[in-house]
């Protein structure tokens, strides 16, 4: 998959049925992300925004509309490669029993990820540069606070290099400090030279929304507002 200079996702007319067929959950939306972008996605709760990006990442089914990748529509065929480069990040996520070193080895060891190594050097860099130390690593998961298990599911993500991050509510559980070191890291990241990376950050905290978008689009009973700049 070729990188463009126009957009990296591009969601057209996507939308996705009530289970029991009376209406829609999402209904006809339409968005593109650029490389660069930091794109705010708010709304109250039940507006459908985890439902939006779960769409994205093509976790979940849509019933009309699709998904497209640098311009190529995201079809069966690329399911797989596009969501190496396409990552939805829960708010309450998942962490297996062991420690935090067992955590981030493990998406090595799967097959989408199978021509990718644990770099354990790059590993200690990537946990220095959001104030922990290597100590870190030997930390058992029954042991991290809501805020480090957030943590650690980041670091997760991002030691696979993905093109795009999709990111919940993704310090809802840190402090104040820790989540403003998240803030601070993801804006350098999306913004370093010679890459094309973006983001879809969804938070209820319009003061953090402020300090980490570019762009904000606004969710309402599954539909997409005009921007809120």
């Amino acid at each position: 998959m070729d990188q463009t200079n126009e957009s990296l996702v591009a969601v057209n007319h996507v939308g996705r049925r009530r289970p029991d067929g009376d209406g829609w959950l999402l209904n006809d939306l339409n968005l593109t992300i650029a490389p660069g972008e930091r794109l705010g996605l708010v709304g109250p709760t039940g507006a459908g925004k985890t439902l939006l990006m779960r769409a994205i990442a093509m976790l979940d089914p849509i019933d009309s509309g699709q998904v497209s990748w640098n311009g190529r529509e995201v079809g069966p065929a690329l399911v797989s490669a596009y969501r190496s480069h396409v990552v939805y990040l829960h708010q309450r996520p998942s962490l297996v029993s062991g420690s935090v070193e067992a955590n981030l080895r493990l998406p090595f060891s799967l097959r989408a990820h199978d021509e990718k190594h644990f770099d354990l050097d790059r590993t200690a860099e990537l946990i220095g540069e959001f104030g922990r130390d290597e100590g870190f690593l030997s930390r058992d998961d029954k042991d991290l606070s809501g805020g480090e298990r957030q943590l650690v599911a980041l670091l997760r993500v991002i030691q696979l290099e993905p093109a795009v991050l999709l990111l919940d509510e993704p310090t809802a559980a840190m402090d104040a400090k820790s989540a403003l070191v998240v803030e601070n890291w993801i804006k350098r990241w999306v913004s370093e030279l010679s890459t094309q990376r973006a983001v879809i950050w969804v938070s209820h905290d319009d003061q953090q929304i402020s300090r980490v978008t570019t762009r904000v689009l606004r969710m309402s009973q599954g539909r997409l507002a005009t921007s809120a700049e």
